[in-house]
């Protein structure tokens, strides 16, 4: 970002109350977060995951076992699993969902059964196959983590994970910081209409 860019926030940021080392730590953030997300776009990792184990399945495949397998922190990810169930985790169109999942079935990695809460209802489930690869890429994950958060010592993760956690659910207060900064955020829209048609001096 421009160092003009830079200025022009960090005046706004004065203004709104934000103190400059807070300000400071903002922008670094949100850089960093700009890298980090272009870097799992790419999914790297998991492409990585995929060749070295040789699982013979792209990414998109994958995302449907996971899917299909529930995520650890899902509250519903015990319940049964059906085709719309992995359309919606991964947001995609029911029939691609539907076409993804019967690759899965018949590269005997997910399975089709019927609900046991309503026998006209069928649903998706792991074989012993997908289940132990989504074990395998989650595993090899953490080897690579671990790996790197071997070099810390105990007082840097100690301190690291519950920041990191606490960060995690920042966005759960942005509804809040939203009707703080209603000001600030009306005049970034008024200069943004402004904007329209050309260059802002």
């Amino acid at each position: 970002m421009p160092s003009s860019d830079n200025s022009q926030i960090s005046a706004l940021l004065s203004k709104a109350g934000i103190d400059p080392n807070t300000a400071d730590a903002v922008m670094e953030i949100d850089g960093v977060m700009q890298w980090w997300r272009r870097r799992a776009m790419k999914r790297e990792l998991g492409t990585r995951a995929l060749v070295d184990l040789k699982a013979g399945i792209d990414l998109a495949q994958f995302d449907v076992l996971s899917a299909i397998a529930g995520d650890r922190t899902d509250a519903g990810g015990a319940d049964e699993v059906m085709v719309s169930s992995v359309a919606e985790r991964l947001n995609i169109d029911p029939s691609r969902a539907s076409r993804l999942v019967s690759e899965m079935v018949e590269r005997g990695f997910a399975r089709r059964a019927v609900s046991q809460a309503d026998a006209r209802r069928t649903i998706i489930e792991l074989t012993a196959r997908g289940a132990a690869l989504v074990e395998a890429v989650r595993a090899y994950k953490l080897l690579i983590m671990g790996e790197f958060l071997s070099g810390w010592d105990k007082a840097e993760l100690a301190v690291f994970v519950p920041m990191l956690q606490r960060f995690g659910n920042w966005i759960d207060g942005a509804g809040a910081s939203t009707e703080k900064h209603a000001a600030e955020i009306e005049a970034l829209a008024a200069r943004l209409a402004a904007a329209k048609g050309g260059e802002l001096p």
